[in-house]
């Protein structure tokens, strides 16, 4: 039996942060600031409509949905009713999976 074989596998390495990071617990939600003013309500609704479509392929890729084939309107919209937030529309839906295929 070669030597490599008879050694130990080293441990994971959690993170190279100088504090300890528990990676078990799940993170608390960042502090809400204010949105800047003056901006056009349109800005406001696309950009809150895009916090929400990360909040929903995140939860689905926590919940085993991978590929934005298995992401269908009503799987978001269940994910939406897990999380709590009110249910999506379809251009939500459609950025939700747009999410999930280009930033893999």
């Amino acid at each position: 039996m070669p030597a490599a074989a008879l050694k130990p596998k080293p441990l994971p390495v959690q993170s190279t942060a100088k504090r300890p990071v528990l990676l078990e617990l799940p993170c608390a939600p960042v502090e809400k600031r204010p949105l800047p003013p003056g901006r056009p309500r349109e800005w406001y609704i696309t950009h809150n409509r895009r916090l929400k479509a990360m909040r929903l392929a995140i939860a689905l890729l926590d919940s085993g949905v991978y590929h934005p084939g298995q992401a269908r309107d009503d799987t978001i919209r269940g994910a939406a009713e897990l999380i709590g937030v009110h249910p999506p529309s379809d251009t939500t839906c459609h950025m939700v999976r747009a999410f999930m295929r280009y930033h893999r």
